[in-house]
């Protein structure tokens, strides 16, 4: 397996110029099973102390749970940590977005949130999405916005930058590379990747098994080096445990060779056309 370096972990920077790591920790599907409660709390922690320090939240994830364990994980550490959470489109009026952002607070134990996103596009115009953000920046209650899963003509009707784009990316998922990844590139928004891993589905791949072992690495650390390959993707995956943390940390000091990147083009097809953007 691959050892943990010293060195730092590369880092991404937004349209603000703030620096994040580009490589951080992410929380869909924690605090469902109460009896991971302590391990997800102490794999949180144990990322902060490893420098994955931004933390990806939102309203939905356990109906607010995951952003009351978060808050406690975070709790005496606030200022180390780039926290982000997300407003649910039902919610996403400019007066829904305000109260949703406020009940996310309460739950976080926090004053303010390093990124606000918007979930996925919903029947609210996103105009008044982006008016609830600026009203809540003016408030001091997030210091930047964002959006997830919206494609190449949802962003260009924002009609503003946003601070990054959250969606779907990793091996088996590279429709973005047709459109949407070179769309927000050229306008200087990073893109940051959930499920980097599929959700764990492409750990029994059997080429990027052979790769990974002919590499000295696992599945996971091979496929988080892979999204993360360009420097300008952060990638957000789940560890539920400190130990899967230190795996996932290692991948920031892996490289993958032009070979060993020509071998997984070769197992999933980068996309010879634009496709529908996907989601989980």
């Amino acid at each position: 397996m691959l050892c943990m370096s010293d060195r730092p972990i590369p880092t991404v920077s937004l349209p603000d110029g703030t620096k994040v790591p580009a490589l951080g920790q992410g929380t869909w599907m924690m605090a469902e099973t109460p009896a991971r409660r302590r391990d997800e709390i102490g794999a949180l922690q144990a990322g902060i102390d490893l420098g994955l320090t931004l933390i990806d939240t939102a309203e939905m994830y356990g109906d607010g749970a995951a952003e009351t364990l978060v808050g406690e994980a975070i709790s005496g550490r606030r200022e180390q940590v780039f926290l982000v959470s997300k407003v649910l489109p039902e919610n996403a009026s400019r007066a829904g977005t305000i109260a949703a952002c406020e009940r996310s607070l309460r739950r976080l134990g926090t004053e303010c949130l390093d990124l606000y996103l918007l979930h996925w596009r919903g029947r609210h115009p996103l105009a008044e999405t982006v008016a609830g953000f600026e009203v809540l920046i003016a408030a001091g209650k997030i210091r930047r916005w964002g959006v997830s899963n919206l494609d190449v003509d949802d962003m260009a009707e924002l009609g503003a930058r946003p601070a990054t784009n959250q969606v779907l990316y990793n091996p088996a998922r590279r429709g973005i590379e047709f459109d949407l990844l070179p769309y927000c590139r050229q306008r200087g928004v990073p893109v940051m990747a959930y499920s980097p891993v599929e959700q764990g589905r492409l750990l029994g791949h059997a080429g990027l098994r052979r790769l990974a072992a002919a590499r000295g690495v696992t599945v996971a650390q091979l496929t988080l080096a892979w999204v993360m390959r360009a420097r300008d993707v952060i990638a957000i995956p789940k560890a539920g445990t400190a130990v899967h943390v230190a795996e996932n940390r290692a991948a920031a000091a892996l490289a993958l060779s032009a070979d060993e990147l020509a071998e997984i083009d070769r197992m999933f097809a980068p996309p010879a056309k634009r496709r529908p953007l996907e989601m989980l």
